[in-house]
């Protein structure tokens, strides 16, 4: 799990003396302007509420306060898919990302019997990786369980979250790699240890791979 901190200049802005901050927190607001063309009339992507990114994913909405609204690919390119452990239940993860107080979410929450909950737009941005740029730029998948108990990531599992992020891999052009699909503990910055040293990647890219070549299209990348 990770957060975002909201307001003020944030991690973009560098502060070196008063000139600077002022520089800093000038390029701040031009850039957010820029950012927020799609909240134009007629530019924003038509919302349908309740719909679904990844086909047998089950709505479940993420307290407003835990993301964004944002219209990407159009504001911000998405190029990277962070793989998340909850340290306890599918429920929990559910439940803390309704929770205004938490102040982060993951787009996805993927259950250990392969159960799939999307409780935010891969359009928008949630406040997952604990970095304001990688959550612009990623799509978040939190999955049940512990870092400290292999046992607990099932082939159920595997083969449901690989099948998102081939989906995920497919729509935006991702290549399916060890670059582009990391874990939160590759974001830079972050003090979270997830997924954990159990979490099987020599597994789970091929997974991704098999999963994404069926869907046809660009063939995906290699590690």
């Amino acid at each position: 799990m990770g957060s975002e901190k909201r307001g003020g200049i944030g991690r973009r802005a560098v502060l070196l003396g008063g000139g600077a901050a002022l520089l800093g927190t000038a390029a701040l607001a031009q850039d957010e302007l820029r950012r927020a063309w799609w909240r134009l009339p007629g530019t924003e992507k038509e919302r349908v509420e309740g719909a679904l990114d990844h086909k047998g994913a089950v709505w479940t909405a993420a307290s407003g306060a835990n993301w964004r609204r944002a219209d990407r690919p159009a504001d911000f390119v998405i190029d990277r898919v962070v793989i998340h452990v909850v340290q306890g239940s599918y429920a929990t993860a559910l439940k803390v990302f309704r929770d205004p107080g938490h102040g982060a979410a993951t787009h996805y929450v993927v259950g250990r019997d392969g159960r799939v909950a999307q409780l935010i737009r891969e359009l928008d941005v949630a406040f997952h990786a604990g970095s304001r740029d990688m959550n612009e730029r990623s799509v978040g998948i939190e999955h049940e369980g512990f870092v400290d108990r292999p046992e607990g990531f099932t082939p159920a599992m595997y083969a449901a979250s690989a099948a998102l992020t081939a989906g995920i891999c497919a729509r935006y052009g991702i290549p399916v790699d060890r670059k582009h699909i990391i874990g939160h503990v590759e974001v830079e910055g972050t003090d979270h240890t997830d997924p954990g040293p159990h979490w099987d990647w020599d597994r789970y890219i091929p997974l991704v791979r098999a999963a994404r070549a069926k869907l046809g299209g660009a063939a995906p990348g290699v590690s």
